[in-house]
This record gives C-alpha cells, structure tokens and sequence, in this order.
C-alpha cells in the first residue's frame, strides 16, 4: 500500500457529524467512551507490577488511577444527563445491534476502578478504602449479571443480527462478570471477617462461570465467521483483539482466586477443596493463558494487516489496550507464581506494547474528542 494510505491513519478524522455546542456532545454521547476508562484503569493497575521497575513507576500508576476516576465520573455525567434530557434518543441503543453491546464497557471500567482503591487507595488513605471497593464490587457485581443476561435478551428479540455481519464485540456484556470474578479475587483477602470472604470468593467464582463458557462459545462463532466472510470491515478491526479479554481476564481471575482459596476455604473447615481450587487455579490459568497466547498472535497479524491497508480512527481502537492490559496482567501472575523469569520478562515487553498503543490511542482520542469527531451516536443517524 502507498504511504498515503498508511498516513490515513492519522489523518482519516473527516467527522460524519460535529458538535456545535454542550447539549450536541451529550446528546451523541455513548457507551464507547467507557471502553477509555477501561484501557486507562488496566495501565494504571499494571505499572506498579512491572518487574525491576515497578517501584519507579507506581506513582505514574496511581496518577493514571486517579485520573481515571475522574474520567469515568465525567463520563457517568454525561451519560446520564443523554438519557435524562434524550430519553426516547437515549433507549434506542438497546434496538442498535454494535453500540448496545458497549454498555458492557461501563462495569469493566468500574472494575479496575475498584481494583486501584486495593492497589493505591489503602497504602495512601488507610483501610477504610476496602470499604469503598466493597461497596462498588457489589454495583459491579449487579451491573455485570445484568449486562451478562439482558443484552443477550435484546439480541434475541429486538436487534437483527447475521452471521457475516457478527463481530467480536458480542463478547462486551458477557465479559464483565468475569472481570468483576476477578476483581472479586483481588478484593477478597482483605476483607477481615471470614463469612464475608467466603460469601465474595464463592460469588466471584459464579460470575467467572455466568461469563467464560459463554464467552468462548462466541469465540468458537467468530472463528468461523471469520472463516467463512474473512476479516471484519476497517472500521472495526480492533475489535480482532476482544477475544484476548475473556481469555486473558480468565485466566486471571483462575490464578487470583486459586491463590487465596486455600485459606479461606480452611476458615470454613473445607481445606482439601482449597488445595484442589489452587491446583485447578494454576492449570486452568496456564490453559486459557495459552489460549490467550495463540489469538495474541493471530490478532497481531490482523493488525499488521488492517494497519497496512490504512485505517481510520474511532473510539473501538480502545479495543487494542484492555484486552492486552488483562492478558498482561495474568502473565505477570504466572510470571509471580511459577517462579519463572521467561513470563516476568514476556509481561514487562507487552506493558512496553500497552504503554506505547495507550499514548497512541489516547493522543487520537484527545484531539478527535476536542474537535467534536467522536461525539456520534449511530442509533440516532440510523434513525435518521
């Protein structure tokens, strides 16, 4: 392809619509934004882990976290002030067969969140701060099972949905039960009473089971679409990465709940079952890990390719950090776990890889979103 071709992927930012005032933004205001959120938290989550270095760069960790909640408070305003002042606009979404499947954006987003009070939030303001992530584990929790169930629902009843059509970002709603399944993981060991332990590890284990199956039925589909009708259109080519999400966030929330299964299930006089929950902990992270590893290859050859071709910016090239940051994350865990250098060292060049796409998308996002190109919403030109 030509150089100019290639450079259309800066430049392709020609707006399908622009905002002329406030009350435009929030009217075309959509759940893509929150995938930002999502790909901003698992960067700020991972720097402090990162081998060697992870000390130096935790405070770029932590401002990342706070910047986040900011972001996502931002965004939580605007959403809701679209479906106050846009009511009959706002409630088409879940008609849209793409744009509804990205309220799955808004829990996930929440989560590493929730994860950032455990990771920076009781080093710098105390305990209480397991308090709040409780609290917001359990919002998480409800939002993810509703998400998980009732756009599926839509799916089935309201949207028109074909095969050559299909796209990996069915896997948005049903993937926010597993990432709150291992947040879940994460928040359990600091709870002090051992009922409450229980009662998180036994549900986070339920929410890794509501997710993962189903997630990987549809990436059994989406091979086969892209087997029969070939690659997704350019405008959705980051979603070749989505499939990494469920892999990489399973295999996550396998290692963090094995890891901490031992003692909790001992309070609960059942420590033979907490031994076999390691074991499976460990291998099953391994498997989907593995998993996890092939599509990362195989989404990288899409890319180079889509990359090659030219193609323009839009807010779905969030869909390249996430699914990368979980996938680092549990390869650190095995790296931390195992004991073995070669994760360790394969986890700190794919945060080198997330930090730099992070800068790319972000820089992208900031300039479309200040010159009013990423403010649209395709329920409402649909309808139009």
């Amino acid at each position: 392809m030509s150089s100019s071709r290639n450079a259309q992927v800066l430049t392709d930012l020609d707006p399908p619509f622009q905002i002329e005032q406030p009350r435009d933004m929030i009217r075309q205001f959509t759940p893509n934004w929150f995938a930002a959120t999502m790909g901003t938290g698992v960067l700020a989550l991972i720097l402090p882990q990162v081998p060697g270095v992870g000390p130096t760069l935790r405070p770029i960790g932590e401002w990342l976290w706070l910047f986040n909640i900011g972001l996502f408070l931002f965004f939580s305003m605007l959403y809701s002030a679209r479906w106050i002042m846009f009511w009959h606009e706002a409630k088409q979404i879940f008609s849209h067969n793409v744009v509804s499947m990205f309220i799955g954006t808004i829990p996930m987003g929440l989560a590493t969140i929730i994860n950032g009070f455990l990771l920076f939030g009781v080093p710098r303001w105390g305990e209480g701060m397991v308090a709040v992530a409780q609290v917001l584990w359990w919002i998480d929790v409800a939002m993810s099972l509703g998400c998980g169930v009732l756009l599926p629902y839509f799916m089935f009843t309201r949207q028109e949905h074909h095969i050559d059509k299909m796209t990996a970002v069915w896997l948005l709603p049903i993937v926010a039960a597993e990432v709150a399944a291992a947040s879940g993981g994460q928040l359990a060991p600091f709870l002090t009473n051992p009922s409450e332990q229980f009662g998180m590890l036994i549900t986070s284990y339920v929410l890794w089971a509501y997710s993962v199956p189903v997630a990987l039925g549809i990436i059994t589909i989406l091979i086969l679409r892209m087997s029969l009708h070939k690659l997704p259109p350019d405008s959705m080519a980051a979603s070749s990465w989505l499939p990494l999400g469920p892999l990489g966030t399973g295999a996550l929330g396998m290692l963090v709940l094995g890891v901490d299964a031992p003692a909790i299930f001992s309070a609960q006089g059942m420590a033979g079952i907490g031994t076999i929950a390691y074991g499976i902990g460990i291998i099953g992270g391994l498997l989907l890990w593995g998993a996890g590893l092939w599509w990362t290859l195989l989404a990288l050859l899409i890319t180079v390719r889509h990359f090659r071709a030219g193609i323009p910016f839009n807010l779905g090239w969030w869909g390249y950090t996430f699914p990368l940051g979980v996938f680092t994350l549990a390869t650190l865990k095995l790296g931390f776990l195992l004991k073995l250098g070669a994760f360790s060292i394969f986890g700190a060049v794919l945060c080198i890889a997330l930090a730099s796409m992070w800068t790319f998308v972000a820089a992208l996002t900031v300039r479309g979103g200040w010159k009013g190109h990423l403010f649209v919403s395709p329920c409402i030109a649909k309808a139009a």
